[in-house]
């Protein structure tokens, strides 16, 4: 019978000591401010989910998905607005599915006829089970691996096609800074010589930042304020923006004052293209509800407290992102090459799982 218990106590797999020193530690870090970009972010969370994986012993893929899944729902209480985080979840929990499905082991599930055999013929058994679950461990691990070495690459790949989108001469507008845009421009001036006009992005203004380290790379730079924009565009031959998230109606989470750019090239019939790496894809809709999509800042960079001792019944919001719909965006340029926003919905069908699996 010892085999028998030994079977039944597989069931209470979770390990949730272990689950909860691991989330909360990263909860704490991404709390702290410590991961300054998305991809630190991406990293982190995917460094921590391998640890998990790690620490497993002897389960199947059944019961490994129940423990990352429980993993999601403690850094969905504590991480809510963390989209990437729940991006780099269901990434691993595709890993998840698609080795199960390739393994021998699949889905399989000891049925109480062959928890009923005699000892040493469940010991055979039990054996060869281990060393399979042992392979299907180790598989996921390279997979896992495999996702982090696509992440350090993403900014380098995205990069790489800056020639194929930028030209001799051309006028390209962007607003704010984004790394990703910054090595994109970096890459495309060793090729081609043009100018960039910058709008500042008040009131974080780090579109002066931006055109600073453009400068830098000998690249003619122009700053506008962000109420230029519309006056502006009827010049800029393309507009190149990054973004927070890729939603999967093909929409954008991106910096406040997107919306504006964006608007102002669609009237204008100016391109739209937005570099972001596949981690930034995420399998969430818009939500109008802005306290779900946003995050609100502090108001003392528009309005002091100085002046605002003077303006008590005023409510001053600041808000951090924008919703750009999917028709004002001509393409994405992600690790994988350029896509339109309607191929996201395809994107998203090999990236993660089955809609009915989503945390």
């Amino acid at each position: 019978m010892a085999p028998l218990s030994q079977a039944r106590n597989m069931a209470d797999h979770i390990d949730h000591e272990m689950l909860n020193e691991k989330t909360s530690t990263f909860t704490n870090v991404v709390l702290s401010g410590k991961l300054t970009s998305s991809y630190d972010l991406a990293r982190a969370a995917v460094n921590m989910l391998k640890d998990i994986v790690e620490s497993t012993v002897d389960l199947s893929a059944d019961q490994l998905l129940d423990v990352i899944k429980q993993a999601a729902q403690k850094l969905n209480e504590a991480l809510a607005d963390e989209s990437i985080v729940r991006n780099m979840v269901q990434r691993v929990i595709k890993i998840i599915q698609d080795e199960r499905t390739g393994h021998p082991e699949g889905e399989h599930q000891e049925s109480l006829q062959k928890l009923m055999l005699t000892t040493s013929s469940y010991g055979g058994q039990l054996q060869h089970q281990q060393m399979s679950v042992h392979g299907l461990q180790v598989a996921i691990l390279d997979a896992i691996s495999e996702l982090l070495v696509e992440l350090e690459s993403s900014a380098y790949n995205i990069a790489a096609q800056a020639p194929r989108y930028i030209h001799a001469d051309e006028v390209i507008m962007t607003s704010g800074k984004s790394k990703t845009v910054l090595a994109f421009f970096k890459k495309a001036t060793k090729k081609v010589k043009f100018q960039v006009i910058v709008a500042e992005h008040a009131p974080i203004y780090d579109g002066q930042e931006m055109a600073r380290d453009l400068a830098k790379e000998g690249i003619k730079v122009t700053v506008i304020t962000d109420s230029s924009i519309f006056a502006v565009m009827s010049r800029v031959n393309k507009v190149i923006l990054g973004t927070d998230i890729i939603l999967a109606n093909g929409g954008l989470k991106a910096a406040n004052g997107s919306h504006a750019v964006a608007l102002a090239a669609k009237y204008f019939s100016v391109p739209l293209i937005v570099c972001a790496a596949l981690f930034k894809l995420s399998p969430d809709y818009f939500c109008s509800d802005q306290d779900a999509f946003n995050k609100i800042a502090s108001s003392h960079p528009m309005l002091n407290y100085g002046q605002a001792n003077h303006l008590s019944r005023l409510t001053v919001e600041n808000p951090q992102f924008d919703y750009v719909p999917p028709n004002l965006v001509t393409s994405f340029i992600s690790n994988i090459g350029g896509n339109a926003p309607s191929y996201v919905y395809r994107l998203l069908n090999d990236l993660y799982p089955a809609e009915e699996c989503l945390i």
